[in-house]
């Protein structure tokens, strides 16, 4: 598939990796940064979402989406990404997601719009009650992020893993440019999709980024070998 995610913010706090280790299926591992594991909130516009070589469809095509996100490793140490939840505002695209992904993407209403420079972004995930809010823009000059760097670690992530009902681990290459990035500034944000999940962390965010945004291929799922 072709797609474009744009208007990234990338909200990351530190977490201890027990928490998330016992959350992962077999045959995946919690990544370490510098002795410290990362859960992430990244909300962002998909745009110009389509199979490849057909076009777009305007009202199945562009759509909001927020995930939440840990970094992990196979038993081959290829980095990666696992999600805990996607919520999407798109059914026909939370459907599609689930049966050929095998994500766990969840149904909400959202909306984003610009005020002032910065994007007022807003999530509630079906059967919550409290609303995740989020006011962004990027600030300062642009940046490719250094090898080695946190920033590299959290943003260039090119594999994601899923498992099926059977708990058949699965693995999807992405492949787009390097994020262009920027410091976020940040009017307003929530830990609520962070509860959703179950995770309780207390403080604001460590790390906050923000990318105008990259295109993006996405190929099919392969199964993992494990063993």
């Amino acid at each position: 598939m072709s797609q474009r995610w744009s208007e990234l913010l990338f909200l990351h706090w530190e977490i201890d990796p027990d928490l998330v280790k016992e959350r992962l299926p077999d045959h995946l591992s919690v990544d370490i940064h510098e002795g410290k594991t990362y859960l992430g909130l990244v909300p962002f516009f998909m745009q110009k979402v389509r199979p490849r070589f057909l076009p777009c469809i305007p009202w199945l095509s562009n759509f909001l989406e927020l995930n939440v996100r840990v970094y992990v490793h196979d038993q081959h140490g290829r980095p990666g990404v696992w999600f805990f939840s996607l919520d999407c505002k798109q059914p026909i695209a939370v459907e599609l997601a689930r049966r050929l992904f095998h994500l766990p993407y969840q149904h909400a209403s959202m909306s984003a719009e610009p005020a002032d420079g910065f994007v007022n972004y807003s999530c509630l995930r079906k059967g919550q009650e409290r609303l995740a809010s989020y006011l962004y823009r990027g600030k300062g000059e642009v940046q490719l992020a250094e090898p080695g760097s946190l920033e590299f670690f959290l943003l260039e992530r090119y594999l994601l893993f899923s498992t099926n009902h059977r708990d058949e681990l699965f693995s999807g290459q992405v492949h787009h440019v390097p994020y262009p990035f920027k410091k976020a500034e940040i009017n307003e944000w929530s830990r609520e999709p962070l509860i959703w999940n179950g995770f309780h962390l207390e403080g604001p965010p460590v790390s906050s980024l923000y990318s105008e945004g990259v295109d993006v291929e996405i190929h099919p799922l392969r199964p993992v070998t494990t063993g």
